[in-house]
C-alpha cells in the first residue's frame, strides 16, 4: 500500500479539499478488496444497512448508485480493510487532526446506465459537524470520464456552510445554494484501478452517469476527527444509540466508531 504522504501532498490537500494517489494499492491489495467488496455487498441482498434500516429500491437515488453501509460490521474481510492503521495515519495527517474514528464505509457501485450522482457535500448528512472530516474513495475498477468518475470544485470546502441539497434529478441543485461555486471550474478525477482519493467532507464533489455497460465500483469510508460531538442528527446511529445521545456529547463509542489511528498511539489496531 503506497501510504506514505509527502508534505507536498499534504499541502495540496489542504488547499484543494482533495487529492489523488495513484497506484495506492498493489495488484494483490487490490485483488483482496474487489473479493471483500463483491463478498460483502452480495451478501447484504438488498440490505443497504445491516439491520435492514435501509433497503434498495427503484428511485432516482438507487440508481445512482448501489449503496451498502458499514460492510465492516458483518464481513470479516471488511473489517480488515477498514480497521487498517494506515488508512487512519493518512486521514490524520491529511486533515490535521491528532485521531480518526470510523463514521461509516460505504460500497459506492455505479451500475450500467447508472444516474449522475448530484453534487453535493458529504459532512451535513452526518451526525457531528466538522470542518476536517475527510474520506477516502478507493477505484476497484478504472474511473473514467466515461462511466462516472468523481469531479470536485477545488477549495470549495472553506466557504461551505452546512447547507446542503440531496442527490436528485437536477445535478446542479447545490448551486443554488452557493452560487459563487457555479462560477468555478470543476476538476475531473480519473483513477486507474487500485487509485485512490481523499476528500474533505465540505469539499463539493459530484460525478456523472455510467455511459458504459460494465460497472464503476468504488469502495469508500467516511472518518471522524476524534473528540467530535453529537449535532442531533441521526444518519447511521442504530436508534438506540441515538435515543442516549445529546446534542454536544463527544461521540466515542469504539464499537460503532472504532479509533482507527491517533498520533499517542501510532501502533494501535482497532478492535470492535
Amino acid at each position: 500500500m503506497n501510504s506514505d504522504l509527502t508534505p507536498e501532498q499534504i499541502s495540496a490537500y489542504q488547499e484543494n479539499g482533495y487529492i489523488v494517489i495513484e497506484n495506492f494499492l498493489t495488484p494483490e491489495e487490490l485483488d483482496f478488496w474487489r473479493k471483500s467488496v463483491d463478498e460483502a455487498v452480495a451478501q447484504r441482498a438488498d440490505r443497504k444497512l445491516a439491520d435492514g434500516r435501509m433497503r434498495e429500491g427503484d428511485s432516482y437515488y438507487d440508481k445512482v448508485f448501489i449503496q451498502r453501509i458499514n460492510l465492516w460490521n458483518d464481513h470479516e474481510g471488511m473489517r480488515k480493510l477498514m480497521l487498517d492503521p494506515r488508512l487512519g495515519k493518512m486521514a490524520t495527517q491529511l486533515a490535521g487532526v491528532d485521531g480518526i474514528r470510523i463514521w461509516h464505509d460505504q460500497a459506492l457501485i455505479k451500475q450500467p446506465w447508472g444516474n449522475p450522482t448530484g453534487w453535493h457535500l458529504d459532512n451535513p448528512y452526518w451526525s457531528f459537524s466538522s470542518r476536517q472530516s475527510i474520506s477516502i474513495w478507493v477505484a476497484l475498477d478504472d474511473a473514467t470520464l466515461e462511466n462516472g468518475c468523481l469531479y470536485f470544485i477545488p477549495g470549495s470546502y472553506k466557504t461551505a456552510t452546512w447547507d446542503n441539497v440531496g442527490i436528485g434529478k437536477n445535478i446542479g441543485d447545490l448551486f443554488k445554494h452557493y452560487t459563487e461555486w457555479g462560477k468555478m471550474k470543476a476538476v475531473s478525477a480519473p483513477m486507474k484501478a487500485g487509485s485512490c482519493s481523499f476528500h474533505n467532507g465540505l469539499t463539493a464533489h459530484g460525478a456523472l452517469a455510467n455511459m458504459t455497460p460494465g460497472f464503476r465500483r468504488a469502495m469508500t469510508c467516511a472518518y471522524m476527527p476524534d473528540g467530535s460531538t453529537f449535532n442531533g442528527q441521526q444518519n447511521i446511529l442504530p436508534p438506540d444509540e441515538f435515543a442516549k445521545l445529546k446534542i454536544g456529547d463527544v461521540l466515542e463509542n469504539d464499537v460503532l466508531n472504532p479509533l482507527i489511528y491517533h498520533v499517542s498511539k501510532p501502533y494501535v489496531t482497532a478492535e470492535a
